[in-house]
């Protein structure tokens, strides 16, 4: 009789990805964040493959990429010619990607396939920097386009269904994402919403005052934290955090907080 698959929970992370290519641009204020992944990946044990939602793909339904060598997207602009020629082949996977579009539908949610999606600057950014060698699969999942923070913690919930080896669920987002704020010189007011943000936010995902449900409806109804809007006036940045605890239900532990262009943001492992 051959020997069942050595399965095991999957490592779940959320982490700020940074602004644009800045961390591969060698940009000083990403020197905390490049250092802390390379750090991230030492906590974790090595897997075999990567289930990555980035902010940056937003579909009207879940869907996730099945091509076996996706191509890279340079999503963004006005960066020197050197951001257009970042190399990160990694492969994809296509049997994983259809075994999560097959577990979401069973979950009731609808999902798909597309072959033809490569991986965009929330994906690559991230990777380069913790698993340089481009050697771990990787598949993304996009966002759903309405931003409804329940849907995208029962995304999460119906992830937790895989049974697969050694899988690393990674949120690739931004715990703080005033693009205007980033740019604009800091005060002691906007100091204080970042900070009253980034701490409610470790308190929702790291307490162990709150019980599951207790968790999840603060995040649900993240929009009464403080300086909520300040601090995301869009939640696609947020969103892919909603996803992993959907798929930990469970307290989360803060291991990093980091500046990067002048605001605190922090990562989470479950």
């Amino acid at each position: 009789m051959p020997d069942k698959p050595n399965v095991s929970a999957p490592s779940i992370l959320y982490i700020s990805h940074g602004g644009g290519p800045l961390p591969l641009l060698g940009e000083p204020s990403h020197k905390e964040m490049i250092a802390g992944l390379q750090k991230i990946v030492t906590l974790v044990d090595r897997p075999s493959a990567i289930i990555l939602i980035s902010a940056h793909w937003e579909t009207y339904q879940a869907t996730i990429t099945s091509g076996a060598n996706p191509a890279l997207l340079y999503d963004y602009s006005g960066f020197p010619q050197e951001s257009y020629e970042i190399q990160y082949p990694v492969p994809g996977k296509p049997a994983l990607a259809r075994k999560i579009c097959n577990i979401l539908n069973k979950y009731g949610i609808e999902a798909d396939l597309t072959e033809e999606r490569g991986f965009d600057h929330g994906v690559f950014v991230p990777l380069k920097i913790m698993y340089p060698a481009a050697d771990i699969p990787c598949v993304q999942l996009s966002l759903v386009n309405n931003l409804d923070p329940a849907k995208h913690i029962q995304i999460g919930k119906a992830l937790a269904g895989l049974q697969e080896e050694k899988i690393l669920i990674i949120g690739s987002g931004f715990s703080f994402h005033n693009l205007k704020a980033f740019f604009s010189p800091s005060t002691e007011a906007t100091d204080s919403k970042n900070e009253s943000f980034e701490q409610w936010l470790i308190e929702t995902c790291c307490s162990h005052a709150l019980n599951e449900n207790e968790r999840e409806q603060r995040l649900i109804h993240w929009e009464s934290a403080p300086a909520a809007r300040f601090c995301h006036p869009r939640e696609e940045h947020l969103l892919p955090l909603h996803v992993c605890y959907g798929v930990a239900q469970s307290p989360a532990r803060r291991v990093f907080l980091w500046e990067i262009l002048g605001k605190q943001v922090s990562a989470y492992l479950w």
